[in-house]
Parts: C-alpha cells; structure tokens; sequence
C-alpha cells in the first residue's frame, strides 16, 4: 500500500464538450497564402535569413527541428506549418503535452480552449469526456511500440473527425514526419481523467524524446527553431543534443555549424548574442543561454525574433517560399 493518500478518480463527474463553452474556433485558422503586417525592419531581415537556411538545410538533407508550445495551435497557422512540413522545410515538429490536445480538439469538434476562471470554479474545468478518448489512443499506441505523437496523430488520420486536414499530428503520419510529445505528469487537463495511463504515456513520450535526439543527430547544417516555449523546448533540445554530440564525437563528427532561433513574445534587451549575467533575471529565460549562445557558442549561428506567432510562423514561410524561389 502506498504510504500518501490518493485521489480517487472514480468520483470524478465528466461532461462532454457539447456542454463547454469554447473560446476558439476553427474560424481562426490563417488561409495559407495570408501575408501577415510586416515586423520591424530588424525582425524581417532576419526572417529572410531563416528563411534562406531552412531551403539549405533542406538541400543538404540537413534536419530543420521546431519544438514549440500549444500556444502556437492555438495562434490559427495550423496550415504554415503543415506546408512547410509538406515542403521539407521542416522535418521534424515537437510539442508539449498541451498541443495536441488542442490540435485533436479542433480535428474532431472545429473548437478549443476553454475558460479556466469559470470553469476552476465550479470543478469542470479539463474533464470533458471526448478529449480523455486521446487516453485510449495512447494506450493502444504505446502497447504497439508508438510514440505519443504518432498514436495521437494515427488516431486522428484514420477517424472520421470532420476537420482532420488541418492537424499537425495526423498531417506527421500521413507525411512519415515526426511530430512528437514532450509531457510532464500532472501538466495537461488528459491527466486527470480515470483513463490516463501514466505507464502508457511516460513510455510513449520518451520514445518521442528519443526520436528527438536521433533528429538531432542530423542537426550539423541543419536548424532548430523553438516557438513559444520557455522550458520544453529548450531543454529536450540540450540534452538532445548533448546525447547526440557524445555518439558524434566518439565518431570523430561534430554538430557544431548549425542555425537556431528563438521565436518569442519576451523582448530582449541588448545582445541576445552574449549570455545575460546573473545579476538579470533574463539569466533564468532558457531559449537565451541555452539556444541563443551555449549551444551554438562552437560555429553556429542564432536568431531572435520578437513577435505574435500569428505573424512570425507565416512569416516564416514566405521568407522560406521566396528563398526557394531565388535559389539556383
């Protein structure tokens, strides 16, 4: 018997989304082609750069990593993100736990997001019956040897959810492009329903990180982008990384010349080239040291763009998009 108390889940009362009230629809969603306002003039300068990178990355055969947070599902560019993974100009998109559930949620109902200060109150708030059915999947995807992304993403393409050509997740399947899942327990509203398997999940998801560190193994030419995530991102991206160099360097290889970006809301002051002192508490902001300066500090090269990821992701793209089109 364990020696703390336990919640018991069995008392739980779950509703199904039919009764939530969503604040976001699919309605949201960017047309492929939007032109978003412009940034300032340093921001596209540097998107153009990026831009001009992925489409070297992609004629190397180099890999282009973007790990992000749900925030990024939830901005509306589902689509620039599934063309540029059409492209190869990304081949490989990781999440955190948070992503695709919204991502699932909009394939199978055109809505997501719900409100935490009403429904905290009145203890409803994540346990909606047809979201905790992402359990099931990832139960019967860990069993067959999946990684969370791919059993999430599979569970999307073969349904009959009436707005699955707009998921990340199943867009990775039908692809064959990792879309993988970086979790914490106790993280994402999935985690409190009877059916969460924390066996299931936890294997699954570091299957995911091991798919992770064997994309970065390709990383040398190559380029990482991070959207909007201050913790996941950078650190499966560090010890990635770390893991990979370790079998390269044995190989007498390095992972040293590659390109990374910081894609935020968080203005940086001064040179985001240079490591913040301590005495700044942007010293603890992780995509400045570890993906701005640590990582790349041995002949690779890094970006920072401030902006709305409605603006930058399309951004992105086009800056990719006429790369490609100026190229030999």
């Amino acid at each position: 018997m364990p020696l703390f108390p336990q919640f018991e889940r069995s008392r739980l009362k779950i509703k199904p989304l039919a009764e939530r009230v969503h604040d976001l629809s699919r309605d949201t969603l960017l047309p492929l082609e939007h032109e978003p306002p412009p940034l300032d003039g340093r921001a596209m300068r540097d998107l153009d750069a990026l831009g001009q990178r992925l489409v070297e990355a992609r004629k190397r055969g180099a890999a282009v990593l973007l790990l992000m947070g749900a925030h990024v599902i939830r901005a509306g560019v589902a689509r620039q993100l599934i063309d540029l993974m059409e492209r190869g100009l990304v081949t490989h998109v990781g999440m955190n736990g948070a992503g695709p559930i919204h991502d699932y949620e909009l394939a199978r109902i055109g809505a997501t997001c719900e409100s935490v200060g009403r429904y905290i109150r009145s203890g409803e708030f994540g346990l909606w019956r047809e979201t905790a059915e992402m359990n099931d999947a990832v139960r019967r995807g860990a069993a067959e040897g999946m990684g969370l992304g791919e059993a999430i993403g599979r569970a999307i393409l073969e349904s009959d959810f009436p707005y699955k050509d707009t998921s990340v997740l199943a867009a990775g399947v039908r692809l064959g492009v990792p879309v993988t899942v970086h979790i914490g327990v106790g993280y994402d509203i999935t985690h409190e329903h009877p059916n969460f398997d924390a066996a299931a999940y936890g294997e699954a998801s570091y299957r995911d990180f091991l798919t992770v560190a064997h994309t970065v193994q390709n990383l040398e030419g190559g380029v990482f982008l991070c959207f909007g995530s201050a913790v996941m991102g950078p650190e499966v991206y560090l010890k990635a990384l770390s893991m990979a160099r370790n079998v390269a360097h044995q190989e007498g290889k390095q992972i040293a010349r590659f390109t990374t970006a910081a894609f935020d809301l968080i203005p940086i002051e001064g040179d985001f080239h240079a490591e913040a002192p301590k005495s700044n508490p942007q010293y603890y902001y992780r995509p400045w040291k570890t993906i701005l300066v640590r990582t790349v500090a041995d002949g690779g090269e890094s970006f920072y763009i401030c902006g709305d990821h409605r603006q930058t992701l399309p951004h992105l793209r086009l800056a990719a998009l006429a790369a490609e089109a100026n190229g030999p």
